[in-house]
Order: C-alpha cells, then sequence, then structure tokens
C-alpha cells in the first residue's frame, strides 16, 4: 500500500557489485518473541530479474503464501515492466502479468486472496487480483479514463478491499466488495494529487496519506487531519493504532542543496490534531514503511540509511523508543522500499526492495525476513 521508486538524484551512490550476501531457503522464521525483543534478519534468494529492477511492495496471507511487487528494465529512457513475485512456502517465483509500467502495491488476506495495483506505459490505471495461481485483470469504475490513478491498497474482513487513489471527480478512496466497485465521495479537502497510500485500522476506519492529505473515512463521513507539512516531502506509511496515536513514516529534502543531495528521514507521531516530528536512531536517508504487531501496537519500520548503505536499517519500537535493528551486511547498497508482517508466522516479516539507489544496471531485486 505504497508509492515508491527509486530514490531521484543519487547517481553515484550505488556500489559496483551485484551479487547479494549469502542466503537461506525454507520456512524456518526467526523468532522476536514478544515486544521489545531484538530479531535476526536474513537475505533470501531471489529469481532473476532484467536490470533495473526493484520490488516496491509486500503483503502475506500466511508463512506459505506472499506476494511481492515491483518492476524490471527501467532505465536510460526505456520504461519498465510489471515485475511479481509470489512465496509458496519455499522460495519465491516470478508470475506475471508483464506489462510495460509497473505494480507499485500489494495486499492480502489471510484465506490467501490478493489485489495489486499499478500504471501502465500509457498512464492507464490497472487493478488485478490474484485467481489462486496467476493474477487476473479486474474491472472498476473509471478504468482507462484520463484522470484515473490507483495507488495503494488495503484489504478487510469479509472481503472488502480499500484502494487509494484518484478520479476526475476528485475522489481518493475506491471500495470493492464482492467484484463490485464504488468511488467514495471526496474528503471536504481538495487535492489535485492522488494519496500515496492506504490504511485500514483495526476499528475499521480507512486512512489515505500523502504529501498533499492524510484523512480518514468512517464508513459514512470524512475527517481531514491536519497536513504533515515538510518541503519536498514524501510519506511511505500510516499506522493507526487509534484515531489519537498514529504515526506517520516519509522523508523530506528540504530547501536547496547541491545536486544529489539526500533527503532526511521523517516520523511523524500524531494525534489527530496535529503531529509531532520523532527522532530515530538515524536521520539522513529515508522510511519507507511502518507495520504492526498481531496486537495492533507499533512494531517494526523499514528504511534506507544513507550514512550506511550495505545493510537495511529497520526500526523497532521497544515499548517506550524506537531502537536499531539491522539487515545483514551486502556487497551492494540495500534499499527497503516495504515491510510486512507475516500472519500466523510468530513475529515473522518480509521486506523488499532493491540494490541500487537509481534505476541502473546495478539494480536487482533484494528481498530479507
Amino acid at each position: 500500500m505504497r508509492r515508491r521508486r527509486f530514490i531521484g538524484g543519487l547517481a553515484g551512490l550505488a556500489g559496483a557489485g551485484l551479487g547479494l550476501v549469502p542466503a537461506t531457503r525454507g520456512t524456518a522464521w526467526a523468532a522476536p518473541g514478544s515486544l521489545g525483543e531484538a530479531r535476526e534478519w536474513r537475505a533470501v534468494t531471489t529469481p532473476g530479474a532484467t536490470a533495473a529492477a526493484q520490488l516496491v511492495d509486500v503483503a502475506a496471507a500466511g508463512p506459505g503464501l506472499a506476494w511481492a511487487v515491483g518492476e524490471e528494465g527501467r532505465g536510460g529512457g526505456v520504461r519498465g515492466t510489471a515485475l511479481a513475485l509470489v512465496w509458496d512456502g519455499t522460495a519465491w517465483k516470478r508470475t506475471g502479468p508483464a506489462f510495460g509500467g509497473h505494480l507499485g502495491a500489494v495486499a492480502a488476506t489471510p484465506d490467501g486472496s490478493a489485489w495489486a495495483v499499478g500504471t501502465d506505459t500509457s498512464g492507464t490505471a490497472r487493478l488485478l487480483a490474484w485467481d489462486g495461481s496467476a493474477w487476473r485483470e479486474s474491472d472498476f469504475p473509471g478504468r482507462g479514463t484520463s484522470g484515473t490513478s490507483l495507488t495503494g491498497v488495503t484489504t478487510g474482513p469479509r472481503g472488502h478491499v480499500w484502494i487509494s487513489g484518484r478520479n476526475s471527480g476528485g475522489s481518493v478512496l475506491l471500495h470493492g466488495h464482492q467484484d463490485r466497485w464504488t468511488w467514495v465521495a471526496p474528503p471536504p479537502a481538495t487535492t489535485t494529487v492522488a494519496p500515496s497510500g492506504v490504511h485500514r485500522a483495526p476499528c475499521g476506519d480507512v486512512y489515505v496519506y500523502g504529501d498533499e492529505l492524510v484523512a480518514r473515512w468512517d464508513g459514512a463521513a470524512w475527517t481531514v487531519l491536519p497536513a504533515p507539512g515538510g518541503i519536498r516531502a514524501g510519506f511511505t506509511g500510516l499506522l493507526a493504532v487509534a484515531r489519537d496515536d498514529i504515526w506517520l513514516t516519509g522523508y523530506d529534502y528540504g530547501v536547496g542543496g547541491p545536486p544529489g543531495k539526500p533527503p532526511g528521514v521523517r516520523l511523524l507521531h500524531g494525534d489527530g490534531t496535529g503531529w509531532e516530528h520523532v527522532t530515530v536512531p538515524f536521520g539522513v536517508g529515508m522510511l519507507t514503511g511502518i507495520v504492526a504487531d498481531a496486537q495492533g501496537r507499533p512494531d517494526r519500520a523499514c528504511g534506507w540509511d544513507f550514512w550506511d548503505q550495505t545493510r537495511a536499517h529497520y526500526l523497532r519500537w521497544d515499548g517506550t523508543a524506537w531502537v536499531s535493528e539491522r539487515g545483514p551486511v551486502a556487497s551492494t547498497p540495500v534499499v527497503m522500499n516495504a515491510l510486512a508482517a507475516v500472519p500466523g508466522s510468530g513475529g515473522g516479516y518480509w521486506a523488499v526492495g532493491t540494490t541500487s539507489t537509481s534505476a541502473s544496471s546495478a539494480a536487482q531485486l533484494r528481498i530479507e525476513r
């Protein structure tokens, strides 16, 4: 449920190597235990992909079934091709579609269904459903029309699906149930840019978020939250523990700076009436996602650390503060774009990304767990 890309303006920061650290394969999960306990992250073997390749989102139905989406073959003025992988409990495998463009978000349910959204090279929004063995195209209101985009997706109980985006009428949330899709009326605040993602809280509230808008839909009416602010900012993940306990991840490039200036990390904590900036263990780079534990409490966030690029920088909530948790050292840069908890795994996660900061021939797929 995110919209992320290769990090722009940072060419030349990628390492020369293409290989990953030694990887493991199998179904065993590192057990983190209860809240506040550290875990050991490991790299996982990925299928081959056409450089430049990246995974931008991941979702899991359980320990034996997960999906990751992104793009490959992008760069040098050439648009990429949508890329989708499925985890069968033993290995990650490629599974269509292979249309020109990209897939930007994926969401799953415990019963094994999944949804993915993206955009093809003509600028047309694409909505895909997993049929148990492959992705199939789904119709929705506004499909193929100018001004319609789909950016993020999340699922709810009893087959409900929520998608962030924008249509020509200004709506920013699409609701689906039993193959019927309806755009929710626009929120009172206007935005010309589609929100970057969507999040469903345990209470049933649905949030859309982006650099211009954070709003909550309670099933009957919108509540527009204060804008998170920032200069050249982007927001990559939202976690609502309660209506007065909301976390927002992202980055901020600030004012000016030389070519190649890296962004600054942003982690905001909101009470529904305002946002407070939270200091985290690294300040240069970005946070790219956040997840809750099985009790709905803040749990893990993932990110990219500009000053230590050869291993992923995760954040772990220890009950009072966010503390560092590191992935394995690699021979390449490690840019993790998304993080997902794995239901039924006793505390497992998937994290996905790429091995370069830019869409170059050095960029290959990266998966950790």
